[in-house]
């Protein structure tokens, strides 16, 4: 029998998910990262992107995260995010906002700290929306 660990995603609305897995694919902030049993312990900032979630039983599932982080043990990954839905409800509708939200965001940015901040959040938003 296969290792496995357990993964939990929360939103601020709720937990998504609480289940057996025997890796799950994150976005972190400084690269995509793959989780797996007996994982060293990290924790992880996690930007706008997609959590690939392969079960117990094989199954795969993908949930669209919208940043948040991600706190990894060798027993277990709980990810806690700022937004989250599972990939088959996204709602195109709320990215696009989003987007517009953030260009205008950068258009009223001040400093170059936010403009960067900013700038790599749109990116980040943008990069999601062409997944689909």
């Amino acid at each position: 029998m296969a290792e496995n660990f357990t993964f939990e995603l929360v939103s601020p609305e709720r937990l998504l998910l609480s289940e057996a897995a025997s890796e799950v694919i994150l976005p972190g902030t400084d690269g995509e990262m793959t989780v797996m049993p007996s994982h060293a312990p990290v924790m992880t900032t996690i930007k706008p992107g997609i959590v690939q979630v392969k079960s117990a039983e094989g199954k795969t599932d993908r949930y669209v995260v919208f940043g948040g982080f991600a706190d990894i043990l060798p027993e277990g990954c709980t990810l806690l995010a700022e937004s989250a839905v599972h990939v088959d409800d996204i709602d195109h509708d709320d990215l696009a906002k989003r987007i517009q939200d953030a260009r205008e965001d950068l258009a009223d940015a001040k400093s170059d700290a936010d403009k960067t901040r900013i700038s790599q959040h749109l990116d980040h938003l943008t990069t999601l929306q062409n997944a689909f």
